[in-house]
């Protein structure tokens, strides 16, 4: 179709845009791998991690996605047989304890829905059941792809802290950080992860773990350690062992840059510019809302993230919407996954996005909705455009 000549726009939620300032700087020759500006590089990158957790904890860099540093978080402080505690509020959290059970850990699931958060006075209750203290860590995503649901992380510590309970909080930030707000340190997380691919502006191929002092101490006793993902020998002295072996260049040339584009930005504008994109999303959704066919997946509008927006559809439309904007309009939007897979769509408003990438994938859907015939409320596009020309 002729209207999709042009420049396409990809708004899934991962990977997402690189910029190409990103692109250009992986451009370049190798370089030496002992000394000089990779080194330099190396240190660079780990201490803007420790900015962008917001920790004094140490920063790993791992050649692998986020099932990489799942596998890395898990098999660093924990000893073969522990149980862990798994907060389902979507897909990803349960596939992390999946991973976890291959390892030879013990999983149990704290039951959740793919429409709502996780609750923290359950997980409390569950907590305080534990009178042994068999659980040794906690696991959950602060901001769930597959069902678009933001979780309060800090109220979660706050319910683990009173129910007195000593599990390491473990938590996946891979779609949210340099997305939303984490405060590692201050909301007493022990370990945090994420992946280059999403709000890190990155192709994928890097994953990053941080890690507290409580996950320092449990390292020193943990018994599934593989010699690629290990802190200790990460902590050594020779550069190639912070990457247990050649790092990978061009991966950490493209990251640094995009590690000095947030600084430009600013983290706490990259965080305001996310939850304005965000809002503007669900004003549309919320007009669309109104013909009946379609819904949002996440029920409480304070659990809907900032960094995806997940739609559902009453009946068997999604699909072809999203052939429709991609076909005719050169958009592409994600489709639904795990239990709702084929059920919806998912905007993606993460990473490098702005407001015309945005509103035009806005257009693109109610432009669909409407030749598709698919019931919706008119004027999705105008109530998100409306919405920002309020608040900039």
């Amino acid at each position: 179709m002729t209207l999709r000549n042009g420049k396409e726009f990809l708004m899934i939620p991962g990977p997402t845009n690189v910029p190409e300032e990103v692109l250009r700087a992986m451009h370049r020759p190798a370089i030496d791998i002992y000394e000089g500006p990779l080194v330099e590089t190396t240190v660079y990158c780990l201490a803007r991690l420790k900015q962008l957790f917001k920790t004094e904890g140490k920063t790993y860099i791992y050649a692998a996605n986020g099932h990489g540093a799942w596998d890395a978080a898990l098999c660093n402080t924990l000893k073969r047989r522990d149980r862990i505690l798994v907060l389902e509020s979507g897909r990803f959290a349960l596939g992390w304890g999946e991973a976890a059970e291959v390892m030879g850990l013990e999983m149990e699931v704290l039951p959740g829905a793919y429409d709502r958060a996780v609750d923290p006075a359950r997980l409390e209750a569950r907590l305080k059941e534990d009178t042994g203290h068999e659980i040794a860590a906690i696991l959950v995503v602060q901001i769930d792809t597959a069902s678009g649901v933001w979780n309060d992380i800090a109220a979660l510590r706050k319910a683990i802290d009173a129910a007195g309970h000593p599990a390491l909080l473990m938590v996946d930030t891979i779609a949210s950080l340099g997305c939303v707000p984490f405060e590692m340190d201050a909301w007493g997380v022990d370990v945090a992860l994420t992946g280059s691919q999403k709000g890190l502006m990155c192709p994928p191929g890097l994953s990053f773990v941080a890690a507290g002092p409580k996950a320092d101490k449990a390292h020193e006793t943990a018994n599934l350690k593989t010699h690629y993902t290990d802190w200790t020998f990460r902590q050594g002295a020779i550069h190639y062992q912070k990457y247990c072996g050649t790092p990978p260049e061009h991966l950490l040339f493209g990251f640094r840059r995009a590690l000095e584009l947030l600084q430009e930005e600013g983290l706490e504008r990259v965080w305001h510019r996310h939850a304005l994109l965000g809002e503007a999303t669900r004003r549309a959704v919320t007009v669309w809302a109104e013909g009946g066919a379609l819904d949002f997946n996440i029920s409480d509008p304070h659990a809907r993230s900032n960094s995806v927006t997940v739609v559902r559809f009453k009946g068997d439309e999604a699909e072809a919407l999203r052939a429709f904007t991609k076909e005719t309009c050169g958009v592409t939007i994600g489709g639904t996954i795990g239990e709702i897979s084929g059920k919806g769509i998912r905007i993606a408003h993460m990473g490098h996005v702005n407001a015309v990438m945005l509103l035009g994938t806005l257009s693109a859907i109610e432009l669909g909705l409407q030749k598709l015939g698919i019931p919706h409320g008119r004027g999705g596009v105008q109530a998100a455009m409306d919405y920002l020309a309020g608040v900039v």
